[in-house]
């Protein structure tokens, strides 16, 4: 009895930290996702619109293919599409994340914790997810964002530079989608919202100074 008991006491200690590190966390990323960087950025009138789109669990950046002097043609090739006709599409939504947080929870409905705790411990295994679509309507879950010029090309440099030379392609959810190796560590603190916060904070983007969750990249927009 005494062994069981000392064992329940553990059970709940240990529980009680990691709820209070779960706490901490969900409470820091909050208060990061707040505090603004380029704090001075003004949209400007004229030049190139991206927009910033979220599922509620993975955030990304839709772009034109040609744009600007960049052209994402020769990245996101027809072939690497299930149907090859969506390469005809005029934009690219783009996002990064690590391989099975990715392919294991494209909702909420199929989060699981053994992948959350995966992710979480860190994984160098990374993937960009592209979808190649039309132009979106801004709305809900989708925010337009113009850009000068030059901050458009410095939110493509921060891209291209995620992009895993000589990596691998490999098939996405739809026939309009695929995923590809990528660079870069993920975990508890580098995760694809803050990837997206990070390209956005790159580009010159008043956003916020880390942004973990959904949430804290889309209250900016």
């Amino acid at each position: 009895m005494k062994t069981e008991t000392r064992a329940a006491r553990w059970s709940v200690r240990v529980g009680a930290v990691l709820l209070a590190l779960v706490m901490i966390y969900i409470g820091t990323g909050l208060a990061g996702g707040m505090i603004p960087a380029n704090r001075g950025w003004l949209a400007p009138p004229r030049g190139v619109r991206i927009f910033v789109e979220s599922n509620g669990v993975h955030t990304g950046i839709i772009v034109p293919k040609v744009a600007a002097g960049i052209d994402w043609r020769a990245f996101a090739r027809p072939g690497d599409l299930r149907d090859p006709r969506y390469a005809a599409q005029d934009h690219l939504a783009i996002g990064w994340g690590e391989k099975a947080f990715f392919l294991e929870t494209p909702t909420w409905a199929d989060v699981k914790l053994r992948t959350i705790v995966g992710s979480a411990v860190g994984s160098d295994d990374v993937l960009l997810h592209v979808e190649h679509l039309a132009a979106p309507t801004p709305g809900g879950d989708v925010r337009a964002v113009m850009l000068s010029e030059v901050e458009y090309r410095r939110l493509a440099g921060f891209i291209a530079a995620t992009i895993r030379p000589g990596g691998r392609s490999y098939p996405g959810y739809d026939a309009y989608d695929a995923f590809y190796d990528a660079r870069g560590h993920y975990s508890a603190v580098a995760t694809c919202n803050a990837w997206t916060g990070d390209a956005l904070r790159f580009a010159g983007v008043r956003v916020g100074w880390w942004t973990p969750f959904p949430a804290t990249v889309m209250w900016w927009f």
